[in-house]
């Protein structure tokens, strides 16, 4: 009777999913079309919904385990702000109003998490937001991740034994997270919709969370190296050529990959910044090339003389026939 009522509680909440994220989708388009989501409708692909990961942000909140079900709410506010507010500069900070909303929420997840006894964990389980918002850089590529990650998640599981929380095996948890995304997901894979940050936040935190339910600290270091390297390795040909026409970074390795997807996006480019000033470190050395020191301590703030390949050096296609 117990495993019955958690199986259709599961089928209730890929129904839930499913139809939640198509009237989202629905109601935003009918919103979006008539100007009044502003950066939650971008003119991409001729306009598309951001932030329909409110659907899994939701669920997700209501059916976690106590306990995690805070910190999956903590994060998907601040990040929300962050989809509605979007690239607004805040001046006497110098970064935006969306990068500060995230990197708050980040924090009150380390502290609550601290708080609710995950200790050091809380802040590798925090961090895994950022792999996730970097995976979101294209249409399907997060709830790939999600679902791909929630399965070997269990896998663990089951190898290391799967411990009682709550009353619920610790299954539970990749296994509801493996549904919410199943549910959303057909849309997001058609590039019909987008998560926004919400929804990859999301993601992210609660992958972190069912990782520390296999082993705790270990395991959420380990299988966040593991998800790491999943996203590089299936975001590799656009960030092949954001490489080479952005960063002007030639033959990037799967380490620079790797490290993007670690240490990427707006957050650790302001933290470079901040270490970094004008310098840009070149790094030669085919050992840390491998390894992805060059994007690691890539400044995308320094003076762009101390860059690997000037402009004229970038190779491109000829169109002269």
């Amino acid at each position: 009777m117990f495993y019955s009522s958690v199986i259709i509680a599961f089928i209730m909440v890929l129904i839930l999913s499913a139809v939640g994220t198509a009237l989202l989708d629905i109601v935003f388009r009918f919103l979006g079309k008539r100007g009044y989501l502003g950066n939650l409708y971008p003119n991409v692909r001729g306009g598309t919904p951001r932030g329909i990961g409110l659907v899994p942000f939701l669920i997700l909140s209501f059916f976690m385990l106590p306990g995690c079900n805070l910190l999956i709410l903590i994060i998907g506010i601040f990040a929300f702000i962050d989809d509605v507010i979007g690239r607004r500069k805040c001046e006497p900070l110098g970064i935006e109003w969306g990068q500060l909303s995230r990197g708050i929420g980040i924090i009150l997840v380390i502290i609550v998490g601290i708080l609710e006894g995950y200790w050091i964990s809380a802040v590798f389980i925090a961090l895994m937001v950022q792999p996730l918002n970097i995976s979101d850089m294209q249409p399907g590529s997060t709830c790939l991740v999600t679902l791909i990650m929630s399965v070997v998640t269990i896998i663990f599981m089951l190898i290391f034994g799967s411990p009682y929380v709550s009353e619920l095996p610790a299954v539970y948890t990749p296994l509801l997270i493996f549904f919410v995304c199943l549910g959303y997901s057909p849309l997001d894979f058609a590039g019909k919709i987008m998560l926004g940050e919400v929804g990859n936040h999301t993601f992210g935190v609660a992958l972190g969370l069912a990782f520390y339910m296999v082993g705790g600290l270990w395991s959420v270091i380990v299988l966040g190296i593991i998800t790491t390297a999943l996203i590089a390795f299936i975001r590799r040909n656009n960030l092949s050529v954001f490489f080479r026409n952005k960063l002007r970074i030639p033959n990037p390795t799967f380490g620079d990959y790797f490290m993007d997807v670690l240490t990427g996006g707006g957050l650790g480019d302001l933290c470079r910044r901040w270490l970094f000033k004008d310098k840009q470190y070149v790094v030669r050395n085919p050992l840390l090339i491998a390894l992805g020191f060059r994007r690691l301590l890539y400044n995308p703030y320094a003076s762009r003389s101390n860059t690997y390949v000037s402009r004229n050096k970038i190779p491109r296609l000829n169109k002269g026939g």
